[in-house]
């Protein structure tokens, strides 16, 4: 009988962090294996270095297409692109080898997604100046994924126990944030929102906008941003059937949030977002990218160079990943 279960591609990260270490620990566990079908992305014999160092015995088999995935429990199918000199590789050094090696990785993965070869990525950390060495001019996963899929806008959302937060604005200069504060993208991000909500189960989101300003602008003594454009993107959402309340105070909005209160938080800022994730679970914190035609979740922390060749990294981020990519991909799809 023909395996039904999601087929995720899992990109390897930077060879030089602990990437390979982490995606190593996750696919090893029963509960990953039930879940899904696993293809690793990247190299070979950095994926079987990094099954030694974590003390997990594994049979690497390379593969060149998803037809020649064999299975079982000790099985970890790699997607060759034989792109790194593990003799030379030194752990926890920024280099630009890892840098290419990672951006390649993430490539491949995700042309495999957009030809329908694979269901879902899966993403494991890379490194941001290693990319830069590399030449590849990218502040992180985000922008790769929107440029290779033709994407001018995709944004970013972040989760961790009931805590489901969308960006309005990320990598930018805090100045700068304040600029991207529009009704048209808030809308958007709202919009893209509560369909990834929709996609994780939740059949009517209730959506809370936070406000840019301290006390929500205070009716325009401490701003205008909340008056000027977050007012009436809140107001032309409910006209559009969004169950959505704001603007908020940040706190309360967040504090609620946690509480069960609203399924969806709309950040208007890079730390506004984050903060709150880093502090309910920063080791189970889930990036996924929306706006993209491909499903992508990713772990939300970085190479671990300080734990990278030691084999103590905590995989748990990667799990929670795997999980929910698992579960967008079979709400994702039709029935029948």
């Amino acid at each position: 009988m023909k395996d039904s279960s999601p087929l995720l591609a899992i990109t390897m990260g930077d060879p030089t962090g602990a990437g390979p270490e982490i995606v190593v620990k996750a696919l090893a566990a029963i509960e990953i294996q039930k879940l899904c079908r696993a293809i690793i992305v990247g190299d070979a014999s950095t994926i079987r270095n990094a099954a030694r160092i974590v003390g997990i015995p594994m049979d690497i088999h390379a593969i060149s297409t998803p037809a020649d995935m064999q299975q079982g429990p000790t099985v970890l199918n790699v997607l060759d692109l034989n792109n790194v000199d593990v003799a030379s590789l030194v752990h926890g050094r920024v280099a630009a080898s890892g840098g290419k090696a990672a951006y390649e990785s993430v490539e491949k993965a995700t042309l495999m997604a957009i030809a329908g070869e694979v269901d879902a990525i899966v993403t494991a950390p890379l490194n941001k100046d290693a990319l830069n060495q590399a030449g590849y001019s990218f502040p992180g996963h985000t922008q790769i994924l929107a440029h290779l899929c033709g994407v001018k806008d995709a944004v970013m959302m972040l989760t961790a126990d009931t805590l489901r937060i969308v960006h309005v604005s990320t990598h930018v200069a805090l100045r700068d944030a304040c600029d991207v504060v529009t009704k048209e993208r808030i809308l958007r991000v709202m919009e893209l929102g509560e369909a990834a909500a929709k996609s994780m189960g939740i059949q009517k989101p209730r959506i809370v906008v936070p406000g840019l300003n301290p006390h929500s602008g205070e009716g325009g003594l401490f701003g205008t941003e909340e008056e000027e454009h977050i007012i009436p993107a809140i107001e032309e959402a409910k006209t559009r059937g969004m169950d959505v309340r704001g603007p908020m105070p940040p706190d309360t909005a967040f504090l609620r949030a946690f509480r069960g209160e609203f399924d969806l938080v709309i950040a208007m800022y890079h730390d506004q977002g984050h903060i709150p994730i880093k502090m309910v679970g920063f080791e189970k914190g889930v990036n996924t990218t929306l706006g993209l035609p491909i499903i992508r979740t990713s772990v939300d922390h970085g190479t671990v160079f300080g734990k990278a060749g030691k084999g103590t990294a905590d995989p748990t981020s990667l799990l929670e990943a795997i999980k929910l990519a698992a579960v967008m991909c079979q709400t994702a799809r039709p029935e029948g």
